[in-house]
């Protein structure tokens, strides 16, 4: 089997979504991929970190700029292979993010001479642990391998662009009490009981919404898990309570786990996971003229990303970053994941007038 990137964006996306590429499992994508540039693309240079591969021009434009997204989805749900049908691509990874990989893939072959080079970034494990990301990984290895003054993620946003994301802080908060037998609870202190005002803040939480040059973060701050007892005759001693706080760009990680220890003063307060967001970046002049593009094509105009992504891994290198892609992101990950044709081929267009 070869990929023809000549496919029409649609249609090329729908033979990515027929290569099952689950996280841990994208060598044989990767290794297509690899192929069909090769062969198809031959104006690029092509590297290749593990199942990370990065593709560039080498035009001495005054501007570089990067396309990337990522090769691996969540696990499948009988919804591999696919279907185009009735101008509605359907299949694991139509929505996440293969519709925008096409539409990358297309243009790494047509665009023999942009008026920028590119550098596009086609990578392994996105959807699992932070520390197992290709693009981690690779910037790690080969730093010189990826800079620009914009990067541009192919994650769904329905066409719109998405400037920088919301950080996130996972903590555990433990409150402490005194095992008993529970016929005898007088003589024991409930560590349940004692997580209460945990969940009473977090039930009175008033969210905020941040503006951060000129878009609005709404933040969130959640418990997402809770953990106690360990028999039904046992009064506990001892409770953890998973809160996650995902906070607008203004702050940096340190400052929401500071907010959080503000916050749950008195708990037992274990760090399980931190990112740091990542600022709009529609100020960089690359990105502004993204902007337009869109606008031009009949597209909404930029808005926050209020989940995290991998522009925020761009953004601590300092180059700046935003979300385009197409697919509704709500129907990520879904059983019934799908994508209009025309959304594939419309990204495709405006992304080409940016760049040709």
């Amino acid at each position: 089997m070869e990929l023809d990137l000549a496919l029409p964006p649609a249609e090329l996306a729908l033979a990515l979504v027929d290569v099952p590429s689950e996280s841990g499992h994208e060598g044989a994508l990767a290794d297509l991929m690899a192929q069909a540039l090769t062969r198809q693309a031959p104006h690029l240079e092509l590297l290749r970190d593990g199942d990370t591969l990065v593709a560039r021009t080498h035009l001495g434009r005054p501007e570089r700029v990067i396309l990337a997204g990522h090769l691996d989805t969540v696990p499948a749900a009988g919804n591999v292979p696919g279907r185009l049908a009735a101008g509605t691509l359907w299949g694991r990874g139509s929505v996440d993010m293969k519709g925008g990989l096409a539409v990358m893939a297309g243009l790494a072959r047509r665009l023999t001479a942009p008026r920028r080079d590119i550098t596009y970034v086609f990578y392994d494990h996105e959807e699992v642990a932070a520390e197992l990301s290709g693009l981690g990984r690779t910037v790690a290895h080969h730093p010189d391998w990826i800079g620009g003054g914009l990067a541009v993620l192919g994650e769904p946003t329905a066409g719109a662009i998405e400037g920088g994301c919301n950080g996130t802080v996972r903590v555990e908060l433990t409150a402490e009490g005194v095992a008993a037998h529970s016929a005898r609870s007088w003589l024991g202190v409930n560590a349940i009981h004692q997580a209460a005002p945990i969940l009473d803040r977090l039930a009175a939480f008033e969210a905020e919404t941040v503006r951060v040059d000129g878009l609005d973060y709404r933040e969130g701050l959640n418990a997402v898990g809770i953990e106690g007892g360990i028999a039904g005759n046992v009064v506990p001693d001892r409770c953890v309570v998973t809160v996650n706080y995902r906070f607008a760009p203004d702050k940096s990680a340190d400052d929401a786990v500071a907010r959080l220890r503000e916050w749950f003063g008195g708990f037992g307060f274990r760090v399980t996971d931190r990112a740091d967001g990542a600022r709009p970046g529609l100020d960089a002049a690359p990105a502004q003229d993204l902007a337009r593009a869109v606008a031009d094509a009949g597209g909404p105009a930029p808005r926050a990303k209020l989940g995290w992504t991998d522009v925020a891994r761009f953004s601590a290198l300092g180059i700046p970053a935003v979300n385009f892609g197409p697919g509704d992101p709500s129907l990520a990950h879904a059983d019934q994941e799908s994508c209009p044709a025309a959304e594939i081929d419309r990204a495709a267009r405006v992304l080409e007038r940016w760049l040709a």
